[in-house]
């Protein structure tokens, strides 16, 4: 019987991609909301609970992909 061998190769792009889905977004949130916060309080408040959320989520989501 012959056995199958499969060789997956280098990765980091692969990771280097998921990392940037995980922290991208939200770190763009928090500076946007940063630049923005002596104008609009409000909006800049959003923003970063926007970030919380993105961070939240995208940590669960990819953080399971990831520990597999």
């Amino acid at each position: 019987m012959k056995k199958l061998l499969i060789e997956v190769g280098n990765l980091d792009g692969l990771v280097l991609i998921i990392f940037a889905i995980m922290f991208g977004p939200a770190i763009l949130f928090a500076l946007i909301g940063a630049t923005i916060l002596k104008k609009n309080k409000k909006a800049a408040k959003i923003l970063f609970i926007l970030a919380a959320v993105y961070l939240i989520i995208s940590l669960g989501i990819c953080g399971a992909l990831t520990m597999g």
